[in-house]
Parts: structure tokens; C-alpha cells; sequence
């Protein structure tokens, strides 16, 4: 994450030299100056999240010359065979989306049933270990 973390430092660098060109060339117009000093704190944002996983974790195996594919393969997750919560929060994401068109009648059925989806999905297997 090392090389990650130096690669959003300079575009954190180009858009803060490029904002203040632009600022000084533009008159101070504030849209695109903000935008650009917006691009650089995302920038800067991600780059420090790269450098802190770096310091905390140290290298990865596709960072050493001496690794081998088997070094990053771990433990698949847990992958539930058979639940109908996929499919009634996808109705009710689809419900809700019609219920702005048709009405708020069927807008609170429709956060009703998207509500029972995603709880089911969240809490299905809360008990397996």
C-alpha cells in the first residue's frame, strides 16, 4: 500500500498546485477553485487511509518479490444457500421507487417491505459461527 499511498499523494500535489494556478489565473472564480480544492482533500484523504494501512499492516504479498499466489488465498466466507431476503428487498427498492411516482401510500408499504428485507439479511444467520 506503500506505492498506493505515494501515487494519491501527487495527485494530491497536482490538484493543489493546479487549484491554486487556476485560483490566481481565474480571478478567485469559486466554483472551479472549489471543486479542485474539493479533489484535493479527497485525494489527500485516500492517501493518508494507504499510508495508515501501510504503517498498521506493513507489506502486502503482491508488494514482495518472494511471495506466491498461495500467500494471499485465505478462508472463503460463509455464502447462504437458499434465502428470500435478496428478493424482498429488491421489491421493496422497486416499490419504493414506484411510490414516488404513484403516491405516498405506496411509498410507506414500500419502506415497510424493504425495511423486513434488510433486517432479515442482516440478522438471517446472526446466530452461526
Amino acid at each position: 500500500m506503500k506505492t498506493e499511498a505515494w501515487l494519491f499523494g501527487g495527485v494530491a500535489g497536482f490538484f493543489l498546485l493546479t487549484d491554486a494556478g487556476y485560483a490566481w489565473w481565474s480571478g478567485r472564480e469559486p466554483a472551479g477553485t472549489t471543486a479542485l480544492a474539493v479533489s484535493f482533500l479527497m485525494a489527500s484523504v485516500v492517501s493518508f487511509f494507504f499510508t495508515v494501512n501501510y504503517r498498521r499492516r506493513g507489506l502486502r504479498p503482491e508488494d514482495r518479490k518472494d511471495s506466491a499466489i498461495a500467500d494471499r488465498a485465505g478462508r472463503l466466507d460463509f455464502f447462504p444457500p437458499h434465502s428470500a431476503y435478496p428478493a424482498l428487498t429488491a421489491l421493496g427498492v422497486a416499490l419504493l421507487a414506484v411510490g414516488v411516482v404513484y403516491g405516498l401510500w405506496l411509498f410507506i408499504m414500500a419502506v415497510g417491505i424493504l425495511g423486513a428485507g434488510v433486517t432479515g439479511m442482516v440478522f438471517e444467520f446472526v446466530d452461526r459461527e
